[in-house]
């Protein structure tokens, strides 16, 4: 079962085709096999998880459906638990937490679990991406269906990007943060974008979707925003991608063509994230993306990228390339974005296209994740075998 989405397992369990112990229990065993070699977790909570299984076999014997009935979820790092409190209402058994970067790390884009170094699942000799980066581990691997993560520059995003899956970042203040600078969000990192949804309905306590919207929309592609200077095969393959989008009927690009330029958001959100920075530098930066992105959105629905400029790296480090250089506009802006699946480099590794709305919009990423999805428009594949549990 170690492909199911959450929604089946939650379906499974509420109608008693499945028990919550089991699904856990197969989790657990899945965690057990593979991480020696992914190193995707930090922390297995074995008893825990079997304990809330069993908490949750009990309330649908006495009749209730929740949500996320026996899911298994993974939290980022061991202060995720937080984040998981609307998921645990809803049936959810959190089963561990995942790898995160370790302590004095310069570079952001990899993980260190309890085994030693996260890898990613395509290949080992490169990283996932991070700092979600044992998150976007465990659900490319199958290890669970849906895991947590926290975006504060690319963090779900890239890892979604390298590992072949989807990755949501809210917007801004739209769901209780930590950050004191305001620019991390929470987000989540699934195999389909139905449980994205899903999960965003719970964590914002939306009862319904809103009305799905009227395919296509307009896009508007950007390659680098006007600032970056992604590598050619990122662009080529996230370009293919939105053709295929195109074709399949989800997106039209808008005409004649709308050119954003943004100002780099590098040194501003550097400055925000250094205690006793002068700050107007990047008050200004802000203020002026803030500005063309209104205006942007006021001719389009949506705004379409490379979620990275760059392929996987090495465990060695990114050298000089910033991997968050087409993220991290959209943590400083507070936009809702998404990657998903855009297809597979010459090194065999997947990359993401990023879908960025204007606030307050998840509901319209999701529907055109769902709707590529059905239409059979995104790159979506699993791990070589050698690299998932059996």
């Amino acid at each position: 079962m170690s492909g199911d989405a959450a929604r089946e397992i939650a379906a499974a369990v509420c109608a008693g085709a499945r028990r919550a112990v089991d699904v856990v229990a197969e989790a657990l065993a899945r965690i057990e096999r593979a991480d020696p070699v992914l190193c995707a977790f930090l922390d297995v909570w074995g008893d825990e998880a079997m304990r809330r299984a069993a908490e949750v076999d009990a309330r649908v014997a006495a009749g209730e459906r929740p949500p996320l009935a026996g899911v298994p979820v993974a939290v980022k790092g061991r202060r995720g638990r937080r984040a998981a409190e609307p998921l645990l209402a809803a049936g959810a058994v959190t089963v561990g937490a995942t790898s995160v970067p370790g302590p004095g790390t310069p570079w952001q884009t990899w993980g260190l679990g309890a085994r030693g170094r996260t890898v990613n699942p395509w290949r080992a000799d490169r990283t996932p991406g991070g700092s979600s980066a044992g998150a976007a581990v465990a659900v490319a691997a199958g290890l669970v269906p849906l895991a947590t993560g926290a975006d504060g520059a690319g963090s779900v995003r890239i890892p979604a990007a390298w590992c072949g899956v989807t990755g949501l970042k809210v917007t801004g203040g739209r769901v209780p943060s930590g950050d004191r600078t305001g620019l991390a969000a929470p987000g989540i990192l699934v195999r389909t974008a139905a449980d994205a949804g899903l999960w965003w309905r719970l964590v914002s306590r939306r009862a319904a979707a809103p009305t799905a919207p009227r395919f296509p929309l307009t896009a508007v592609w950007s390659p680098d925003l006007g600032y970056a200077s992604p590598d050619p095969e990122p662009v080529t393959l996230a370009r293919e991608a939105v053709d295929r989008l195109v074709e399949a009927g989800v997106v039209r690009l808008a005409q004649p063509p709308v050119r954003l330029s943004l100002l780099d958001p590098g040194p501003a959100w550097l400055a925000l994230r250094t205690p006793g920075a002068d700050l107007a530098d990047a008050h200004r930066v802000r203020a002026a993306n803030d500005g063309r992105l209104h205006g942007f959105f006021g001719q389009a629905d949506l705004l379409i990228t490379p979620t990275t400029p760059t392929s996987p790296h090495g465990h060695e480090g990114p050298g000089d390339a910033y991997s968050t250089a087409l993220a991290w506009a959209f943590n400083l802006s507070g936009h809702p974005a998404l990657s998903v699946p855009a297809g597979f480099g010459a090194d065999g590794c997947p990359t993401g296209l990023q879908l960025v709305a204007p606030h307050d919009r998840e509901d319209l990423l999701l529907a055109v994740a769902g709707e590529a999805e059905r239409r059979g428009a995104t790159a979506t594949r699993r791990p070589p075998a050698s690299h998932q549990p059996s």
